[in-house]
């Protein structure tokens, strides 16, 4: 198994529509993660960059929530727009995209 570089975790947890936080999925995180997976591998980035699917990670109503290792920054990511600034700057150039990121002083 190679050792990636950078693993992102992408909150795709299905919660009942009567949850007042909401849920990732509802807000469309399977397409958010779809969107990751796939730039990963047009990229050719697959050995170094994995993207998993990932059950709650607690910050419901700023859903969908993705969270990038080794960092631990966390992002909310509503549109694939949002994705590809995140590809492009965080995990190609290393800088953080504090238009997306949550902040632990914020939660």
């Amino acid at each position: 198994m190679p050792k990636f570089e950078k693993h992102l975790f992408i909150c795709t947890h299905d919660r009942p529509a009567s949850e007042p936080r909401g849920c990732c999925k509802a807000k469309g995180a399977e397409k958010i993660r779809d969107y990751f997976k796939a730039e990963i591998k047009k990229r050719g980035l697959q050995g170094e960059i994995r993207a998993n699917a990932s059950g709650c990670l607690d910050h419901c109503e700023k859903g969908p929530t993705v969270v990038i290792y080794p960092e631990a920054v966390w992002y909310q990511v509503n549109t694939e727009e949002d994705a590809r600034e995140i590809i492009e700057q965080h995990l190609l150039e290393g800088k953080v995209v504090s238009r997306l990121a949550i902040y632990p002083e914020e939660t």
